[in-house]
């Protein structure tokens, strides 16, 4: 490593940020500075690649983990391995270590897993998306990575997107008012800090990253990765709004989307990423490409990288998520930069970017694991925490066939309660796409409670539960003997373009479940979905309750807190609900608003009225 502490500014932790990072940056070759810009996938990273290659960021890839259900330690002994490689570099710039931490740290077996943000949304509480962030950072902070990409602060248009649950709302203004998440995840800069300036407020905390920039949720049909087609107002009023609390907040990271905005793919496009987001908008930390997203930038797939990476890095992308082909990026870019069609000075910029985060984070003073945290991951405060997100989540939609006799809430002293749907006892379901793996799995995934769990928990001593995946034809026949029914139903787990669905029914025979069991009995319909689905007449007419529970994660207590009535409803639609899939898109402002039900509506057990 060169240099001493004395004659090194970039090492002396009292000198200004901007005085290290220009210290630093005079010191760096060529392949040590192309090599801050590169972020490499965990599977093809080994200590020799990080110290050989300068290498400034790994990540790791939705469901790659060290090994299954890996402790929080083991992912700490990985990261550290990989930190003290690149502090034996030359220059012992430390990685800065990427996860996809969007609904707690949900790669992580353990983890305390919050709802996904459409739930979120519908709790309108700032505060409370502030303390999930505080929360998250600490299980993110514990298994050695500093750095998640969250939150998605996308405008949801059109519920046939496949990342309609990333979403808040689609709404802007509720949107802002939970990007509070950066605060929580981050520390709450203070007041005199400068707009757009990267804040990070102790080890404790994380480096946040605001995505993905911008129009991902307003795509065409609602196509994954599509085209979205607004004037500049209308980018500016419902996609961009977002982006100005993030900043305000001292968000550090931004990721540009796979989206195109009128036809040009945001990885190349210039006004957007440099013009407006840097220049106009004053944004001084990074921006980083998403998952090969570089490769999407040419027809077919990964064809001509070499131009691929020059108009992306042109166009401002700064770090690049290549994620494994890192040795044709890093001989791309210096062939590119060697050629002058990347200039000296865009590389500089970029690592001067790169560098001003790392030091923010205090990365130099603190690279490695502070173990202490380990006991923060699924805690009791924590999981109390994820508990209570469930119960200001819940969205009740209809309770009763008329307001004199609601259904809800359910009395847990009957003689015998029938439960059942495919969702009832699947905590993989429960929790939804982002969880242990990239797109969601099915059963005992991790540590939690199931609906099922929850519900035996909440009864009464005498009170017993019959549980049946599919009631069977015998149970059909006897519904008499219970008092009422509990139905689970919604969609399987799913991520990004394997998400996008131009239908939205219920699988899984959703509908027949429910109609077989609420035409003979009184039957609460729970409701598991990262958007609104098509609810047939018959459903909505037979059923005596429906609640909308969304993608709820571990704590399924949160629910029985609110059936049984130990606490209120508070959750209003975060989205409008569509009658008909050929009504979107279907969003408040539009000219002919006819929604199944309206953004914001809710009821409670106070009123048959909207909360």
């Amino acid at each position: 490593m060169e240099g001493s502490n004395e004659t090194c500014v970039y090492k002396n932790k009292d000198a200004p940020v901007e005085a290290r990072v220009k210290d630093l940056l005079s010191r760096m070759t060529l392949p040590e500075k192309i090599g801050q810009m590169t972020q490499i996938e965990r599977v093809v990273t080994t200590p020799p690649v990080i110290t050989d290659n300068f290498i400034g960021s790994v990540l790791n890839g939705g469901g790659s983990w060290p090994f299954e259900d890996a402790k929080t330690s083991d992912w700490a002994d990985m990261i550290d391995g990989y930190q003290n490689a690149a502090l034996a570099s030359r220059l012992g710039i430390p990685i800065i270590y990427g996860i996809d931490a969007v609904h707690g740290n949900n790669n992580v077996y353990g983890a305390t897993i919050f709802p996904h943000n459409i739930g979120l949304g519908a709790t309108r509480d700032a505060d409370l998306i502030r303390r999930i962030g505080a929360a998250t950072a600490l299980e993110v902070r514990a298994c050695g990575a500093h750095w998640a990409f969250a939150p998605c602060v996308a405008a949801l248009r059109d519920p046939r997107w496949g990342r309609s649950y990333e979403s808040y709302s689609e709404d802007p203004d509720i949107i802002c008012e939970l990007s509070s998440l950066v605060s929580g995840l981050q520390g709450e800069p203070p007041k005199e800090h400068p707009n757009g300036y990267p804040f990070l407020a102790g080890r404790n905390n994380v480096v946040a990253c605001a995505k993905h920039f911008v129009g991902d949720g307003g795509t065409d049909k609602g196509i994954n990765e599509g085209n979205t087609i607004v004037s500049y107002e209308e980018l500016e009023k419902i996609h961009l709004a977002p982006y100005l609390n993030c900043l305000a907040q001292g968000v550090s990271t931004v990721m540009a989307s796979y989206s195109s905005w009128n036809g040009n793919k945001l990885h190349s496009d210039y006004f957007l990423l440099t013009e407006l987001l840097k220049q106009k908008l004053g944004f001084k930390g990074f921006v980083i490409s998403d998952w090969e997203a570089l490769e999407r930038l040419s027809e077919p797939f990964g064809s001509n990288y070499r131009n691929c990476v020059k108009i992306s890095v042109n166009a401002g992308v700064d770090m690049v998520m290549v994620p494994f082909k890192y040795e044709q990026f890093i001989k791309d870019l210096t062939d590119l930069v060697e050629s002058g069609e990347v200039t000296m000075s865009r590389i500089d910029d970029a690592v001067e970017r790169i560098l001003r985060v790392k030091f923010v984070a205090g990365l130099f003073e603190h690279p490695l694991t502070d173990r202490s945290l380990l006991g923060t991951v699924g805690c009791k405060e924590h999981r109390e925490l994820a508990r209570e997100s469930v119960r200001k989540s819940l969205v009740l939609l209809k309770n009763g066939t008329n307001s004199e006799k609601p259904f809800l809430p359910l009395d847990r002293n009957v003689k015998r309660i029938l439960v059942t749907g495919t969702h009832a006892d699947d905590l993989g379901y429960q929790c939804g796409g982002w969880t242990k793996a990239w797109f969601g799995l099915s059963g005992r995934i991790t540590i939690g409670t199931t609906l099922l769990d929850a519900i035996k928990e909440s009864v009464g001593d005498k009170t017993e539960v019959i549980y049946e995946k599919t009631p069977s034809e015998e149970t059909l026949a006897s519904l008499q003997r219970f008092s009422y029914a509990i139905v689970a139903v919604g969609e399987t787990p799913y991520a990004e373009t394997l998400g996008d669905n131009s239908e939205l029914t219920i699988p899984l025979n959703g509908d027949d479940i429910v109609t077989a069991l609420a035409e003979k009995i009184p039957t609460l319909v729970v409701l598991f979905s990262g958007r609104p689905l098509v609810l047939e007449p018959l459903v909505l007419e037979k059923a005596e309750a429906l609640v909308a529970a969304w993608l709820p994660g571990t704590e399924g207590q949160g629910m029985t807190d609110v059936i049984f009535g130990d606490y209120d409803f508070e959750g209003k639609l975060p989205v409008s609900w569509f009658k008909r899939v050929d009504q979107l898109p279907l969003t408040a402002d539009a000219n002919s608003y006819d929604p199944l039900f309206p953004l914001g509506f809710g009821l409670n057990y106070n009123s048959s009225e909207n909360v």
